[in-house]
Formats: C-alpha cells, sequence, structure tokens
C-alpha cells in the first residue's frame, strides 16, 4: 500500500479540525441540546438502537465504563432513558429511550439532518456523494486503524479484516455475485435447482436502476471486483412509510467477524434517518444465526407461513421492526 503523502495528511487533519468546530464540539452543548457531545452521541446510539447494553455502549462511543455509567446515571435523572432487565440475563440490562428522550432524539436528528442538508445543497453536481463516500471510508478506516483508545467498535471483531472495504450504492457485478450468494447460501434449505437463484437475479434487477433514489441504498462488502457482502434497503415498494430490509448475505467465510452487524447497522440508521415507521423484512425458517441479529436489533416474528415461490415448499418468516 503507497504511503499519502505529506500534504494530503495535512488536508485531512485541517478539515477534521474544522469538522469539529462547525460541529460544535468544542461548545460545552451542541446540537441544539443542553447535552455534552458524549450525551448527544449516546441519545442517538439508544434511539438507532433500543435495547443497547452499558458494555456495547462503551464500546460504540469508545469510552471508559466508569464514563458511561456516569453518562447514562445523569440520563436517566433527566428521564431521558430507562433502564430495562433482559428477560433471559438477569445480569444484563437494556438500555431504551423514554418518551422525553424521544423527543430529545428526534431534536439532535432534525438538527443533524438540517446541518447535512444545508452543506450538501452548497455542493454542485454528484460531488455530494463523493462526499458521502468518501467520508464513510474515511470513518470506516479510522475505526479499523490499530489505535491503542479505550475500546474498540462492538460492530468489528479484532479478527475482521481490515482492507476489505464496505461501500455504498450500486457495484458492477452485485447483481450476480448476491444471487449466487444467496443460491450457495440457502440450497441445503431451499433446493439447488434454478428458481431460486433466478428469482433473487430478477428482483435485484428490478430494483438496482433504482439504486439511487433518496429512500434507497445498499451497503456492500468488496474484495477486488468482488461482492462478497451485502444488504439492501428498498424504501419504495412496500409503500405506507414502511422500509424492506432485503437481500442481506454475507460469504461463508466472513461471518462471525462482525461484518453482518456492521451492514445490518448501516442500514438501520438509513431508515432511522429517513424516518420509515417500520422495517420489514422476509426470510426462511431455520437460519438462526441471522434471526438473533434481527431480534438483537429490535425485530419481532410477525408472521410465519409455508410459501413456494421459490421452486420448493419452506417455511418463510417475516420480522418487523418498528421505529422507536
Amino acid at each position: 500500500m503507497t504511503a499519502p503523502s505529506p500534504d494530503l495528511v495535512n488536508d485531512i487533519r485541517s478539515a477534521s479540525r474544522q469538522l469539529v468546530r462547525e460541529f460544535g464540539f468544542l461548545d460545552k452543548t451542541i446540537a441544539g441540546t443542553d447535552l455534552s457531545g458524549s450525551g448527544v452521541h449516546a441519545i442517538m446510539e439508544i434511539g438507532l438502537c433500543p435495547g443497547i447494553t452499558a458494555k456495547d455502549l462503551c464500546n460504540r462511543l469508545k469510552l471508559e465504563k466508569s464514563t458511561v455509567s456516569r453518562l447514562l446515571k445523569s440520563l436517566q435523572t433527566r428521564g431521558d432513558i430507562v433502564q430495562t432487565q433482559s428477560q433471559t440475563d438477569g445480569r444484563s440490562f437494556g438500555l431504551s429511550l423514554t418518551p422525553a428522550g424521544l423527543e430529545t432524539f428526534a431534536r439532535v436528528d432534525k438538527y443533524g439532518n438540517d446541518q447535512a442538508l444545508r452543506a450538501l445543497s452548497r455542493i454542485e453536481g454528484r460531488q455530494a456523494e463523493v462526499v458521502a463516500r468518501s467520508m464513510t471510508a474515511y470513518a470506516e478506516a479510522l475505526g479499523t486503524s490499530q489505535d491503542t483508545g479505550p475500546a474498540s467498535s462492538p460492530d468489528l471483531s479484532p479478527d475482521m479484516p481490515a482492507d476489505l472495504p464496505i461501500v455504498e450504492g450500486y457495484q458492477t457485478g452485485m447483481i450476480g455475485d448476491i444471487a449466487a450468494l444467496h443460491a450457495r447460501t440457502h440450497g441445503p434449505i431451499i433446493g439447488t435447482g434454478p428458481t431460486f437463484e433466478s428469482v433473487v437475479s430478477k428482483s435485484m434487477a428490478e430494483f438496482m436502476p433504482r439504486i439511487g433514489n433518496p429512500a434507497n441504498n445498499s451497503w456492500s462488502v468488496v474484495e477486488g471486483s468482488e461482492v462478497i457482502g451485502s444488504i439492501s434497503i428498498d424504501g419504495e415498494d412496500l409503500g405506507g412509510n414502511i422500509a424492506h430490509l432485503r437481500w442481506f448475505i454475507l460469504s461463508e467465510r466472513l461471518r462471525g467477524k462482525g461484518l453482518g452487524k456492521v451492514l445490518l447497522a448501516r442500514a438501520l440508521e438509513h431508515c432511522d434517518r429517513h424516518g420509515f415507521g417500520e422495517i420489514h423484512l422476509w426470510t426462511l425458517k431455520g437460519l438462526d444465526a441471522a434471526r438473533a441479529l434481527y431480534e438483537r436489533n429490535g425485530f419481532v416474528l410477525a408472521d410465519e407461513y409455508a410459501g413456494d415461490q421459490w421452486g420448493k415448499e419452506v417455511t418463510e418468516q417475516m420480522f418487523v421492526r418498528k421505529r422507536p
């Protein structure tokens, strides 16, 4: 890998300092609230991931346990959050927002959204998309660097490949790559005939011309020129302010490395940022690891039925996540 030039490093550092100033992180309070930067971040993370534990919040915010403990106590005293004991593990407490906390979340979310819209409106043409992709790539590179901070992100396990970028939008060849991943992964359940792969390819081919619409997006793990993991949000096909989570898949050799959590987090953040009231997804019964990930992120099994659209009768499941 070629080392970046000193001028490029200086430009990035200068822009980073300006971002800190423009976002207001040097003030005592930010985002139009009376909260500190860590308080605002905590409200956003709990709002975007209801049920998150204090331990996971420590990792997400990269703060020490004692610091987060004091922060949560202050937010609880304000009436913004509540801690609920886990039904399966009495030692674990999930964090969620109270009605007052949801109002704080909405104010912060609107503040950030308005700030981004104002800035992006001053950038001409497709440069805004370049800015978004570049900021995402740089943030991910920072997150996977080997620093000595107090904690690592809960979405990135120590053995996650650091050289596999997650990119947004359409990638050349992704329809075939993702359809093949689904066919090979679900073959033992759905059968190995051509019907399943054909249905996946056809539905993706219908979606991809619409992927650039604001309500839609995809996030893919890319190795070389091949997509080896992906997730998509179709915000248009279901209507009624409901987002459709589609084609969530990882190559088998990537599983257990935290990439699935990262992809799902990107998709959920997109949905919350665009204000979808619900997210629906359909999957096959028996994919227990995927179901556990969905349920940890607020999805609830809403329906289960026999379906044969894939060429073989299987039990399908529908999960729903409602916006907190």
